[in-house]
């Protein structure tokens, strides 16, 4: 294996909510996974020198609409996902693949529901565009599953699923109820559409009183996706289900978002929080849209900037059973070296992110191994890049 070191790290935010952010640092790199913080190893194999810019943890969307690998139908784009990897999102959560062609919404069985996320999981989770980790195959929950179904999902290492179209007419019958039991014990996080309906118009409205009673793990854009309940239900979800997760996407309603981080704040919850986009869809595709909504909660909500940038990384990733999104020794070594874009009266990344700005992105490292180095192809380039001091830059990409 190869050893890198990254040196000249201004600021150093390792994505564990709570954890302080490290200043004047170093990150080592073996192989695939990060070895140490704040070390010099001897005779590394390459040495990046930052040149003073912010290190994050790759980005965690936990909500994305995967279909067809890179292709999206909903946009009818290409390489949409490869474009999300150069604005810094290293993983993706898939909230369900329900934009293919001709899907029946209204007439989808268990059988149906279960074939596509096996089908899934073995096509498109196993693509990685550009190294990205596409946790896709996630399963539909609709009425009429029998525990057998729950046991062929968790044989195809499926492990989330998903309320959206769910009949919630039968909320009393306790079907749904047991639905999240057989994921639970099977490894499955559940999450649960909430508010009014998607882009597809086949989802059924779900607020306060069905998302308490289902129990899901994470509640899907509580702040809207694109229409939230009302104010007082975000609350009422927020104070009744202490254990879930609630998420923010970037098809949010912009002033339920402050509602939702408010009463996050006040409750000493903003460590529930998690992230995604909720694209490709009528959002349309937003590479940089992981780092705006960590610039929305840090400039606009006043959520700490290290904290924001917990919530798109190392919390979303924990809420979806997943061990990225951390920068710590054993971890994969995912991060994104980001600055101030020329102009910026911002000093380093977080200070970006906490005016609102957005940050440019210098290089995305998955796996120990930067896609590019220098500037992203998705955002201005910042002060300063980050360059190879040591080695050769063909054999670190490659």
């Amino acid at each position: 294996m190869t050893t890198t070191l990254v040196e000249n790290i201004a600021v150093l935010a390792t994505g564990e909510p709570g954890a302080p952010v490290l200043r004047d640092t170093t990150l080592v790199v073996d192989g695939a996974a990060i070895a140490a913080i704040g070390e010099v190893p001897p005779n590394p194999d390459f040495v990046v020198d930052a040149a003073g810019l912010t290190v994050i943890p790759g980005l965690v969307d936990g909500h994305v609409h995967p279909s067809f690998g890179e292709w999206t139908p909903a946009q009818d784009s290409l390489n949409w996902i490869s474009n999300y990897a150069q604005g810094g999102t290293t993983t993706m959560v898939s909230a369900g693949e329900l934009h293919l062609p001709g899907m029946p919404f209204d007439e989808l069985t268990a059988d149906d529901v279960v074939a596509l996320a096996r089908t899934s999981r073995r096509t498109t989770a196993r693509v990685r565009p550009s190294g990205v980790r596409v946790h896709a195959g996630t399963v539909l929950l609709v009425p009429g599953m029998r525990q057998s179904h729950f046991d062929q999902l968790a044989e195809a290492g499926v492990h989330q699923a998903k309320f959206i179209f769910y009949d919630w007419s039968r909320l009393g019958d306790g079907e749904a109820q047991q639905y999240v039991a057989w994921a639970r014990e099977r490894g499955i996080t559940v999450k649960i559409h909430s508010g009014g309906v998607s882009r597809s118009g086949s989802s059924r409205i779900a607020g306060h009183e069905v998302v308490a009673a289902v129990g899901a793990d994470v509640v899907a854009h509580i702040s809207g996706g694109p229409i939230p309940m009302p104010d007082e239900e975000i609350r009422a979800v927020i104070d009744d289900r202490p254990e879930c997760a609630v998420e923010v996407c970037a098809s949010m309603n912009h002033r339920a978002t402050i509602v939702t981080t408010d009463h996050l704040k006040a409750t000493g919850g903003i460590d529930r929080l998690t992230l995604g986009t909720d694209t490709p869809g009528g959002t349309g595709v937003i590479p940089r849209g992981m780092l705006r909504n960590i610039a929305y909660l840090a400039g606009v909500c006043g959520v700490d900037a290290a904290e924001a940038v917990a919530c798109g990384t190392g919390v979303t990733a924990a809420r979806h059973g997943l061990d990225v999104g951390v920068l710590a020794p054993g971890r994969p070594a995912d991060f994104v070296l980001i600055g101030p874009i020329r102009g910026s009266r911002a000093t380093d990344g977080l200070e970006s992110l906490a005016l609102g700005d957005l940050p440019g992105v210098s290089s995305v490292f998955i796996d120990g191994r930067p896609l590019f180095l220098g500037r992203s192809s998705q955002t201005p380039p910042p002060h300063t890049p980050a360059r190879l001091t040591h080695g050769n830059l063909a054999d670190l990409l490659r």
